[in-house]
């Protein structure tokens, strides 16, 4: 049984990308995707690597470091890929609970300035 193959259209639409996007994951080597004269075809292993694309993209980080650690995987397996995720994880765990803070502080301020202006107005 062949392996499930999707067109460049099906790939957009399962993942909710613009073709934009995907030519661009192309263009910097996140995905290379099977090519048949123009066509495109995307099967399991590119699947695999846009979920992981995106779920990196959702946790804030760059798709330079999202290159990096697939090439790991693919240079020196899952062990080491694994390895590399905790750290970058960690890095990112701590950049984004400083997002946090920042917000909360700005929150903070907006309400308070807020309250006083509510106040003011009797």
């Amino acid at each position: 049984m062949a392996e499930t193959r999707l067109s460049f259209k099906e790939m957009c639409a399962k993942f909710d990308v613009t073709p934009r996007t995907l030519r661009y994951y192309e263009y910097i080597e996140l995905l290379q995707p099977e090519r048949e004269g123009r066509a495109r075809w995307y099967g399991p292993r590119e699947c695999a690597r846009m979920t992981l694309i995106l779920r990196g993209r959702k946790f804030g980080f760059v798709l330079e470091e999202i290159r990096q650690w697939l090439l790991i995987y693919e240079k020196e397996g899952t062990e080491p890929q694994m390895r590399q995720w905790i750290e970058l994880a960690d890095r990112q765990l701590a950049e984004l609970a400083e997002q946090r803070r920042q917000i909360d502080e700005a929150m903070d301020e907006l309400m308070a300035l807020r309250d006083e202006t509510a106040a003011s107005l009797g």
